[in-house]
């Protein structure tokens, strides 16, 4: 797969975290030193906060607040009473691209932001700045060589691999598993085929578990409660951590690929410090700071040359051809609609 090639609005649904409790800080003195950046709290504040914010404000003297739980209905009521409060606003690609056909962002800035090295290519208003590899999990002590599956053809398979399986309940990614599973290539993947991807999934639906929050995708497993399951790379190499409890394998064999991104408000108060901070994440020894912390993937080429040997393991080969971005751009426009349609098959 060449991630250069997919579709330039692209993301990963499920799910980036990063930031905490709500603390607004409004300005409207583009002079003003701080920047407030909407997304969400978590372990992933916890790394972001050493390898990128407070080095960014030793660098800068820019100060960072954080505003929890970002939303887009909230950024188009800023927009329409002229109160915008957030100057970046930070989620997976779907959202980005639906603000992006709203209108809700500026327009990036090539003067200050190096656009040129990223895998994923940014659009014209928002940046993708890391990806999140969906895949198959096991534990590799009760699942020796040839007892799991390694792709999603194989995770289908029930005669092969009998056992229960753990799957987000959520479309984005997941309808694309499916459809690989059932041997439709990356590059015919869109429009969906909704019927062929639900035909698929209910193949193993009685043998189906739905975790209702991601870090069930992984706890499931180490407590045996599912044989195999569906997830981020990210969330297993945490299990291999001091204190991850059981540790699990991860399968780079073939992936589904989502997005982080980011963008700033249409009207930010502090609209340059913003791209500041954009560009400033965007650069190849930060992204490799925070990736050696989280284990997600940099789009920035250069950085992986700066990774360690162990933060080079869990990275997976992004030229490989069976494996496939989601697209935000399709998303964005279909989600409801799907989303809806995937609700409603799980409850029947």
């Amino acid at each position: 797969m060449n991630i250069s090639t997919v579709s330039r609005r692209t993301f990963l649904a499920g799910t980036a975290a990063v930031l905490a409790s709500p603390m607004v800080i409004r300005s409207s003195q583009g002079g003003s030193e701080t920047v407030t950046m909407a997304s969400y709290g978590g372990s992933y504040q916890e790394a972001l906060i050493p390898a990128v914010i407070k080095p960014f404000t030793e660098e800068t003297g820019i100060k960072v607040n954080f505003f929890g739980a970002p939303d887009l209905a909230k950024v188009k009521a800023m927009l329409l009473t002229g109160n915008v409060e957030w100057d970046i606003y930070v989620g997976n690609g779907t959202s980005l691209a639906s603000g992006s056909k709203q209108g809700f962002w500026e327009k990036l800035d090539p003067s200050i932001l190096e656009l040129k090295d990223l895998t994923v290519p940014p659009t014209s208003d928002f940046a993708t700045y890391e990806l999140f590899a969906m895949g198959i999990t096991w534990d590799p002590k009760k699942n020796g060589p040839g007892k799991y599956p390694t792709n999603f053809a194989e995770f289908f398979d029930l005669n092969k691999l009998p056992g229960r399986r753990s799957i987000r309940p959520v479309p984005d990614g997941t309808l694309e598993v499916a459809l690989l599973a059932d041997g439709v290539a990356p590059k015919d993947m869109y429009p969906l085929d909704l019927d062929r991807a639900f035909k698929t999934l209910s193949r193993i639906k009685s043998n189906a578990v739905w975790p209702l929050t991601p870090p069930q995708t992984v706890s499931l497993v180490q407590t045996g409660e599912v044989d195999f399951g569906l997830t981020y790379s990210n969330r297993v190499k945490t299990t291999n951590d001091p204190g991850g409890g059981v540790p699990l394998a991860f399968s780079f064999e073939q992936n589904v690929f989502n997005t982080s991104s980011f963008a700033v408000v249409r009207g930010a108060p502090n609209k340059q410090n913003a791209m500041k901070l954009i560009a400033y994440m965007l650069r190849p020894e930060v992204s490799a700071r925070l990736v050696e912390q989280v284990g997600t993937i940099p789009v920035s080429n250069k950085t992986m040359a700066l990774l360690s040997p162990e933060a080079r393991k869990w990275q997976p080969d992004l030229s490989n051809a069976n494996c496939v971005v989601v697209n935000s751009d399709y998303s964005a426009d279909n989600y409801d609609t799907v989303a809806r349609r995937f609700k409603e098959w799980i409850l029947t």
